[in-house]
């Protein structure tokens, strides 16, 4: 076993080798730009394209031309709340989201509550869920947009995105969710749970940084206002040439995942309940943060309250592991997610973010678990 052990898994996950395997002739011999129409250096290069938009179309449900490629999931969220208010924000001027929804959802909507648009932001229950009852006031027929994450970055909640999906259309409101963290580690269906736009990053299942895409529902309720002009790719929605490499490699990516989604899904859950099951015997009064039960098993975020957090990753360095979400690690306070689910300022900055994936064994599991003990006992125990 090598260290630092690898458990960061919601930051970024390692490129599968059968994806760079995909990714490898158009980083050589199919260079073709695929907006090159007349000769077949493009052709082929377009045609990675279309394969890529029906693998990803494959996992949720979706047709192949519903998919537009974006550089991440970043991206696909600005595109979709900034251009729904855009288009949309005269005849319904609200836009509705939640208190733990990654910065770029945030940032985005409060950019857009500067442009004269409301805006509200859903607290969560002390487990990370969000009331259905607070979000059905909440949405009202002036309500454009309603934005939910699909699975939490810090702690792994599953929002009932169907739930959720039902009360946006009553009230006639188009549904976004960030499905970064989602997408590929649990079923998501744009039909059954009413969705209008959905969006991903392939480095969070195995595939390429750099590369994402915008699930977009067909039709002229969805319309957008242009991320970028000067070209009519992506539907008109994004100009530019895109990465046949990358893009090619997300498709796989996403391929894989879909295929592979229910085998992993029970692996990750016996890893995380392994290394719960050994903090809780060998350490007292720790706090899993979150709903242990409806959240994506590979995330599980800890608070080791009395220890110093600081202190604490600095004797785990032979684990690669969290204090927070990869975007907001470089943010002096604490991490605004556990805030709130109602932790402590003390709690929050005591706690730690693991996450288990396709390549962690069950004996980096026991070896983080262990130095996490050590460690805890060194820096004199957990206070009651």
């Amino acid at each position: 076993m090598k260290t630092p052990v690898y458990l960061d898994n919601q930051a970024t996950t390692p490129l599968d080798e059968r994806v760079l395997e995909t990714m490898m002739p158009y980083l050589t011999s199919k260079f073709g730009n695929p907006h090159s129409s007349t000769h077949s250096f493009g052709w082929e290069a377009d045609a990675a394209l279309d394969i890529a938009r029906e693998q990803v179309a494959g996992v949720l449900n979706a047709k192949a031309e519903e998919i537009i490629f974006t550089s991440g999931a970043t991206e696909a969220n600005n595109m979709v709340i900034k251009g729904v208010m855009d288009i949309w924000g005269k005849k319904r001027p609200n836009l509705v989201t939640v208190a733990t929804e990654h910065k770029c959802v945030l940032e985005a909507a409060l950019y857009c509550e500067r442009l004269g648009f409301g805006l509200t932001i859903l607290p969560v229950a002390p487990d990370g869920l969000l009331d259905l009852a607070e979000l059905e006031e909440a949405v009202t027929e002036e309500t454009a947009l309603v934005s939910v994450m699909a699975v939490n970055n810090e702690i792994g909640v599953i929002q009932p995105l169907e739930d959720i999906g039902q009360i946006a259309k009553a009230k006639g409101a188009l549904f976004h969710t960030d499905a970064a963290q989602a997408f590929g580690k649990i079923p998501l269906d744009v039909d059954a749970m009413q969705l209008d736009f959905l969006s991903i990053s392939g480095h969070k299942f195995y595939g390429p940084k750099g590369v994402g895409a915008l699930y977009k529902r067909a039709g002229r309720k969805t319309t957008l206002s242009p991320h970028t002009s000067g070209g009519s790719q992506e539907n008109g929605l994004r100009a530019g040439t895109q990465a046949p490499a990358l893009v090619a490699g997300m498709g796989a990516a996403a391929e894989i995942a879909g295929n592979e989604m229910a085998q992993e899904a029970g692996r990750v859950s016996a890893l995380m309940n392994r290394f719960v099951k050994m903090l809780e015997e060998n350490t007292q009064g720790i706090l899993i943060n979150g709903d242990i039960e409806k959240r994506w098993m590979g995330n599980i975020n800890v608070s080791f309250p009395g220890i110093d957090g600081d202190l604490l990753m600095a004797n785990i360095r032979n684990l690669a592991v969290s204090s927070g979400s990869a975007c907001a690690s470089s943010t002096v306070g604490h991490s605004y997610v556990l805030e709130a689910i109602g932790r402590t300022a003390d709690e929050a900055k005591s706690s730690l973010r693991l996450g288990f994936g396709r390549f962690t064994t069950d004996e980096e599991v026991d070896f983080a678990a262990n130095e996490l003990i050590t460690a805890v006992k060194n820096l004199g125990g957990i206070k009651s």
